[in-house]
């Protein structure tokens, strides 16, 4: 493929956002039909001992056959956050009278029906894949 190509395609329509070590870019990409579909990518910050520092990607691809879905379920989730624990930030980090709560006390999600096969959020486990 031809530069030209590629910068037309890395172009089309991108955002940043910040977060403090993370840094967000949602990126309108084109399919080899001439479609759109959106990449998220979470780029991390790490500071190595030595004072050197790299940073670790993670992207997702999202085609628009399931736009509608996710964001529901995104929005289904944040409205779930905001509701439980409203949109104040409750963190170490954040406050200086946090205090960590005993795990053996934290209550857990009751397990999903396990009559379908759907998978369940213990189904899975923390993948990293780097950006080739």
């Amino acid at each position: 493929m031809s530069d030209q190509y590629m910068m037309e395609k890395e172009e089309i329509f991108s955002k940043v956002m910040r977060a403090g070590r993370r840094t967000y870019f949602f990126d309108v990409r084109s399919t080899k039909a001439g479609d759109y579909y959106l990449t998220i990518t979470e780029s991390k910050k790490f500071t190595n001992d030595d004072g050197s520092y790299h940073y670790k990607k993670h992207k997702i691809y999202l085609y628009k056959e399931d736009f509608s879905e996710f964001q529901d379920n995104v929005n289904e989730m944040i409205q779930y956050i905001i509701d439980e624990k409203g949109e104040e930030v409750i963190s170490e980090r954040h406050q200086k009278d946090f205090k960590k709560e005993d795990r053996q006390n934290v209550e857990t999600a009751p397990e999903a029906n396990t009559d379908t096969n759907e998978p369940t959020a213990s189904d899975f486990t923390d993948v990293e894949f780097d950006d080739i």
